[in-house]
């Protein structure tokens, strides 16, 4: 699909969303020239209203922020780019410009951090040592954690219950980085099960 950038005298509003949460980070501009080069290079630029220029997010922070999708809308005259915002997107040093980091979406920057402290080896990181530990040692602790996770639904301390949730939505994630699977794929397999 083509962009239509006469509709609104050769810019275009570009929606930028955060990959991992699906947070919308910002809003930008672009011409023409400043989507072929978002798209070549892989790194969002704008056209700056402002400075009446191309302008790399980040060019300038070090805050760039990498593409990972680019969708145009149904009119062709809007564009949606999910992104991996590296630190805070906003100039204030705020995740994002819309206020600050929202909830959702948080088990895949959970499952990005597990996988890197997996990835890189660190020592100090007990995600890393139950990893070492092997298959038979991570599902045992998912077990683990499940029953203690059954044991607290029947009792009424609601904080504990949470915990005891969020202790086995925790070692799922590292179970499923060790079997080599991702969240987004049993996101898939729920979805297709939605009716």
């Amino acid at each position: 699909m083509k962009i239509n950038f006469d509709k609104s005298n050769g810019l275009i509003p570009v929606i930028i969303q955060d990959n991992r949460t699906l947070q919308v980070v910002m809003l930008g501009y672009m011409n023409e020239e400043a989507f072929e080069k978002t798209k070549k290079e892989g790194v969002v630029t704008f056209f700056s209203r402002s400075k009446n220029r191309l302008w790399t997010k980040g060019e300038e922070s070090g805050n760039f922020l990498t593409v990972k999708d680019i969708r145009i809308d149904c009119d062709q005259d809007t564009v949606l780019i999910k992104v991996i915002p590296r630190n805070g997107v906003c100039h204030t040093g705020s995740f994002s410009c819309f206020g600050n980091k929202d909830s959702k979406g948080f088990l895949y920057e959970l499952e990005e951090k597990i996988s890197q402290r997996i990835d890189n080896r660190v020592e100090e990181s007990y995600t890393y040592s139950l990893y070492q530990r092997g298959i038979n040692k991570v599902a045992q602790k998912v077990g683990e954690e499940a029953v203690e996770l059954v044991i607290e639904a029947k009792d009424n301390n609601e904080q504990l219950f949470k915990n005891e949730a969020a202790d086995l939505l925790y070692h799922v994630l590292i179970l499923l980085k060790t079997k080599g699977y991702t969240l987004e794929e049993i996101e898939e397999i729920l979805q297709s099960r939605n009716r």
